[in-house]
């Protein structure tokens, strides 16, 4: 559902990304794993159509992003890794508002958009302007966003991001039920737990280049996630 293919993006001199290439099937949760500045959001705004690449190829159901970005942005929920929301706007004015920039009618969308307003908590904050919502309840708005319109392809930095440790293991839950529908879901995250809990494959961003990839168990070999992940990116300081 998702393929890269030698995937380089550079700013000038600096190359925030070098010649990646991965891919996620349908139904599978992939961990993108890095330190800070590594490339990891530099990524993922190029798998929501945001950034263009430098070179290489990035496809969606087999879709070139770059040439046809509205054909995978139909298919794809975006999470970025701060929320930005129209603040004025209440929360349901804001889901209609998400809605019909897909070109979805709300009365076919509603009853997703209730149900996941239910299962985080904040159905009662509906009719009350996100300016009014805490952090956390805009970042469950955030996910919300990306998710009411059912897309196929849900691509998230720093899902975890705000969210007390009830939310957590709500969204942890959420992104288990949708990879058992076949759902693709490519995530960033510094909360090894979260990689170590939902993450079928992991990859290890550094310096923009890939330099670890496999199945949670394969990159562990009987030690702790962070302990691996701390190693291949700094090393033994």
């Amino acid at each position: 559902m998702i393929e890269i293919e030698h995937l380089t993006k550079r700013y000038g001199d600096f190359t925030a990304v070098d010649d990646i290439s991965l891919s996620v099937s349908p139904g599978e949760i992939y961990g993108f794993l890095g330190p800070n500045g590594a490339g990891k959001t530099t990524t993922i705004r190029i798998l929501a159509g945001l950034s263009l690449p430098t070179s290489g190829v990035v496809r969606i159901a087999g879709i070139d992003v770059s040439s046809n970005g509205t054909g995978t942005k139909s298919i794809l929920g975006y999470v970025p890794d701060r929320p930005y929301l129209y603040e004025k706007l209440t929360g349901r004015e804001l889901l209609e508002f998400v809605v019909n920039l897909y070109g979805r009618e709300w009365r076919d969308c509603e009853v997703r958009a209730l149900d996941l307003l239910r299962y985080f908590d904040i159905e009662n904050w509906t009719n009350a302007r996100i300016e009014n919502y805490s952090h956390g309840m805009k970042q469950k708005l955030v996910i919300i966003t990306a998710l009411v319109h059912d897309p196929q392809v849900l691509v998230i930095d720093e899902p975890m991001v705000g969210l007390d440790a009830l939310a957590q293991k709500q969204v942890k839950n959420l992104l288990r039920r949708l990879a058992s529908e076949q759902k693709t879901i490519f995530l960033t995250t510094h909360t090894m737990s979260v990689a170590e809990a939902v993450c079928e494959r992991i990859g290890i961003l550094n310096h923009g280049r890939i330099i670890a990839t496999g199945s949670t168990q394969e990159l562990k070999s009987d030690r702790a996630l962070e302990d691996v992940f701390l190693e291949l990116t700094y090393g033994n300081d």
